[in-house]
């Protein structure tokens, strides 16, 4: 729950950024994860509490709003300063791994908003499943357009025993639109979801392989931190002093490459078609939401006149749009 939503400002700022943020539905994108989460309790999975890692400064953001929704945290695990994905999951791996235990972890950023819950239910099902064997899991979006604001992820070979799994062929950075198209054509390529299932003695295993120095400067913060009731605080200086990197530069691309080279586990993809988006900036925000006829979408006190496909949100001041097209307004306080 740490990234920053900068492509949503300004209605999501530092201090309150686009996961505590009431964007689609009746709750806020961090809300909708943690009971996306607790759903797959209710369909007979064995879940534990939702482990939490976050910016330090929205601590009381992150237990105000799970407790909105009725969850507990097993604990919240603030991050001094920001690292990155792959630095969060490695404290959490240690922090799950802390008891001698080893689970699966089903790692969801705090923003995504999934609609088709069932779906998505089954697909961490599965996951779960070759997780367990010792495989890293991810979930690949089923494009529907030359999207060029999403990494891909290339299906590669059938997984032995699964009808829909496959090898991560490889991971690609953001394209542009040319190879967008080309990559919807050719049909083996799906969006990445940034959502992954593993146990976290394979996490600990793959930065070994692969970012040593990450995991030697978590594994050194963890053992100096400290428990203040459900927060869990990891040494800053040394926190401060660990290398940035996400999950997919650090690991993801190379298991493509070698799944068994250097110890690496085996890179699986599963194809998902569950409501997915990042909500990562306002165009897909427009997406997600509900449009009257003209394709407009309309929050706070607006008016919209002989308009069409905008997206316009007041906070605290009337809005009139008048014989416009596709523009983003926003008025915050």
């Amino acid at each position: 729950a740490g990234g920053s939503g900068t492509r949503l400002w300004p209605l999501s700022r530092a201090g309150f950024p686009k996961q505590f943020l009431v964007l689609s539905g009746n709750s806020s994108l961090f809300q909708q994860a943690a009971t996306r989460l607790a759903t797959l309790a209710e369909a007979g999975t064995t879940v534990a509490a939702p482990l939490i890692v976050g910016n330090e400064e929205h601590r009381f953001l992150v237990l105000d709003q799970l407790r909105e929704v009725k969850q507990e945290p097993s604990a919240v695990l603030l991050e001094p300063v920001g690292r990155n994905t792959a630095p969060a999951l490695t404290l959490a791996a240690l922090a799950a791994w802390r008891d001698g235990a080893d689970p699966v972890l089903l790692v969801m950023p705090a923003d995504h908003v999934i609609t088709q819950t069932e779906t998505f239910r089954e697909a961490v099902r599965q996951g779960a499943q070759l997780a367990a064997d010792g495989a890293v899991v991810t979930f690949g979006i089923t494009p529907d357009a030359p999207e060029t604001g999403y990494g891909y992820i290339q299906a590669g070979a059938a997984w032995p025993g699964s009808d829909t799994a496959r090898r991560i062929a490889r991971f690609v950075e953001k394209p542009d639109l040319a190879t967008a198209k080309s990559y919807l054509a050719e049909g083996s390529y799906l969006w990445n979801s940034g959502i992954f299932v593993l146990r976290a003695s394979v996490w600990l295993a793959a930065m070994d392989a692969c970012r040593p120095d990450i995991l030697s400067a978590c594994t050194a913060a963890w053992n100096a931190g400290t428990r203040d009731g459900e927060f869990l605080r990891v040494g800053k200086e040394l926190f401060a002093a660990c290398p940035s990197d996400s999950i997919d530069y650090a690991v993801m691309e190379r298991i493509t490459r070698a799944d068994a080279a250097a110890g690496l586990p085996a890179g699986v993809v599963l194809p998902l078609q569950a409501g997915w988006s990042d909500v990562g900036a306002w165009d897909a925000l427009w997406q997600v939401l509900p449009k009257d006829g003209q394709g407009n979408v309309a929050q706070g006190d607006v008016i919209l006149q002989d308009s069409t496909g905008t997206l316009a949100l007041s906070e605290d001041r009337l809005v009139a749009c008048v014989g416009v097209q596709d523009l983003v307004v926003v008025a915050v306080k």
